[in-house]
This record gives C-alpha cells, structure tokens and sequence, in this order.
C-alpha cells in the first residue's frame, strides 16, 4: 500500500486533502485512481487507511476508512552528529529514522567542512527534514524525528536540556560499553532512561577540547569497539544498540 504524508495539523477532518509535492507523486507517478488504498502518516503516531475518494488535477481526496494509533516510544533518542562531506549526512537521517531517533541535531564542529550562514543553515533543515519524511513514508515509522538547523556544540549545550543519559562517542578518553552506562544508571534509578543521546563526531574525531566540553556537560565517553568507524557507520551503529536496550519491541 502506498505510503503519504500529511502534518497534524491537517489530519483532523473526516476526510483527507493530498496537495502540492504528495499529490503530484500520487497523480503523476503512482497514477493513482478513484477507490484505491492508501496509508497516511501524520508523524505524531497516527496512520490512517483511507480510499481516494477524489482525484482531481492538483490534488486527491482521500475517505478515511481506519485510524491506529501508536504510543509514543519509552525512551526518546537524540542523535547528535557532526555534518559529513557531501551527502552523507541524508543517509544517516534515512537510518536515524529506520532506527528510532526521536531528534537528530546536525552539529558543525570544528573539523567539520561545510560553513553554513544562517540562511543556509535553515535552507539545508529544510532539506533535512524532508529527507526524514520520505524516509518516513518508505519504512512506515508513525513518528517524525526533528531535524534541528546545524548548530554548534556550544549553541546546544547552551539551551540547557536534560536529556538522562547522554553517551559520546570518542578515540580520545577512557571509555566504557554503552550497556555499562546504561545499568549503571538503572542501578542508581531503579528504571531505565526516558530520553537518551549520542554524540557523534566527524572525521577525525571531535577536538579534545570539544570532548571536553561535551563530557563537561555530562555525557558519558563510550567506546565502540577497536575499529575506528566513519561517521555513518558509527551513528547506525548507535542508534541500533540504544533503540534495542531502551525500547524493546520498537
């Protein structure tokens, strides 16, 4: 069954209105008819199943048949990454949304390549963030992640989140196995975390002083094995252990 987008805010009728770039792909590419199925995501846990009702020039009717709606997941992700070279960065928001990530915060580090200005940096979290959509619509995911605007190490840390269990990924400092962290904190809290992080740097690694910072803040250096990983393969990485240790049956 084909899978669409629609915001919150337009998911609250009776019936549904595909416009603009979702319509055009269910008009002109899947050629979509009177009466056919589809799916319809909102990203804030609802799926609706709906039949095209109408379908006009510019836009699709759609009757909704059957809503299900999902919890949202025990512990919320952030993934906090250093932007790679080029567009590699897409790949990982693809993955971060396959994997779970509740938020994914491009960081513009110090040995981090693309400079952005601030018009750029909203243009590109805006790319960002449709990438995520349609990675959406490909898995199935009933939860959007955010695509934040790049932003500094500094800038984050700067609004003060708690987030419970930050972790950072790091060559340079004494580390541990993210599992080490996490039972650590269940012993001290008698539960699991709520909402959880991970840094990841860019190639090669944050700076010591940005790992000092990033630790001064509270998250906990971990290891990822001997290797040492590129950037995307240390963020799926990541995102898998942590989905499977604090959401289980995600």
């Amino acid at each position: 069954m084909h899978r669409f987008y629609l915001p919150p805010e337009s998911c609250r009728g009776e019936s549904l209105r595909l416009d603009g770039r979702e319509a055009h792909h269910a008009l002109h590419v899947l050629r979509l008819k009177r009466g056919e199925s589809v799916t319809v995501l909102d990203g804030a846990g609802n799926e609706f199943h709906c039949d095209v009702r109408e379908a006009a020039k510019q836009f699709l009717v759609l009757e909704i048949k059957a809503k299900k709606s999902s919890s949202p997941p025990v512990c919320a992700i952030t993934l906090l990454v250093a932007v790679p070279k080029g567009k590699i960065i897409e790949g990982i928001i693809q993955k971060a949304v396959e994997l779970g990530a509740g938020r994914i915060v491009p960081l513009l580090t110090e040995r981090v390549v693309t400079q952005l200005d601030d018009d750029g940096a909203e243009g590109k979290r805006e790319k960002w963030q449709q990438v995520a959509i349609e990675a959406v619509k490909q898995c199935g995911a009933v939860w959007l992640p955010k695509v934040e605007t790049p932003q500094t190490i500094t800038e984050f840390l700067a609004c003060g989140e708690q987030i419970e269990l930050a972790l950072a990924g790091s060559l340079q400092t004494e580390r541990r196995h993210p599992r080490e962290w996490i039972l650590e904190f269940q012993k001290q809290h008698g539960r699991r975390p709520r909402s959880a992080a991970i840094w990841i740097g860019p190639e090669g690694d944050f700076t010591l002083e940005e790992i000092r910072q990033i630790e001064g803040a509270g998250a906990k250096p971990v290891t990822l094995g001997a290797l040492t990983l590129r950037v995307e393969t240390a963020a799926i990485y990541c995102l898998s252990f942590l989905n499977y240790e604090l959401n289980p049956g995600a």
